[in-house]
């Protein structure tokens, strides 16, 4: 039985994945990676460290829009050890050429990636990938200033005050500045999502989508 816990096998894993941006975006001209390209990538480095992965969807509603939540999952087969991640996407209202089943799909896959970029380390701030069918101008900004550490954690405590917990505070800023982590957030947004925060009712038990109401 090996000496590591799941967290080092996680760390020897994240310093050695390998996983380029091998597709290209016709449209914008640019490279991205899939969560199929980064889970093809992975496959042996788990069998070497003997873990086993899972990933799972959640689909919920909030107001008129259609969230998915991605949660890739690692099992230790030696310790039965586990460790997640999560991210979430929000579904577009319209997209030419998809079914509902189809968004539905996409959108998903799209949260399988940031999922997946969370558990390993993978910076993806400069990937817009296929997801939009076009970068915006922010997806193609080649330095876009983010918050700091600091920051992130002053939000957190601001949110706690209003009842609110991380996982809620994400789900706001993915709905109003389309990132799907606070860590992600452009400093310029910073003061407006404070303002946000602070005119939320204050809750003991959260329930729904941050800043609906």
């Amino acid at each position: 039985m090996s000496n590591m816990n799941i967290r080092q096998k996680l760390l020897n894993i994240q310093g050695d994945l390998k996983a380029p941006k091998n597709r290209t975006n016709t449209f914008g001209k640019y490279k991205y990676r899939s969560a199929e390209d980064i889970l093809e990538a992975v496959k042996p480095h788990l069998v070497d460290n003997k873990l086993a992965q899972t990933i799972s969807d959640e689909v919920f509603a909030s107001g008129d829009r259609v969230y998915v939540k991605a949660t890739v999952t690692l099992y230790d087969t030696e310790s039965e050890e586990t460790i997640s991640t999560s991210a979430y996407a929000r579904e577009e209202f319209d997209k030419k050429g998809m079914d509902s089943a189809q968004l539905t799909g996409s959108t998903s896959s799209y949260a399988r990636k940031y999922a997946l970029n969370g558990m390993y380390a993978i910076d993806d701030t400069q990937d817009a990938d296929g997801y939009n069918g076009s970068p915006t101008k922010t997806d193609m900004t080649e330095k876009i200033e983010k918050v700091t550490e600091k920051e992130v954690l002053e939000l957190i405590e601001i949110g706690k005050k209003k009842g609110q917990d991380e996982e809620a505070l994400k789900l706001g800023a993915l709905k109003y500045y389309r990132v799907n982590d606070l860590r992600k957030l452009p400093k310029k947004s910073l003061a407006d999502l404070k303002e946000k925060i602070k005119k939320l009712p204050d809750v003991n038990i959260y329930e729904g989508t941050p800043f609906d109401k």
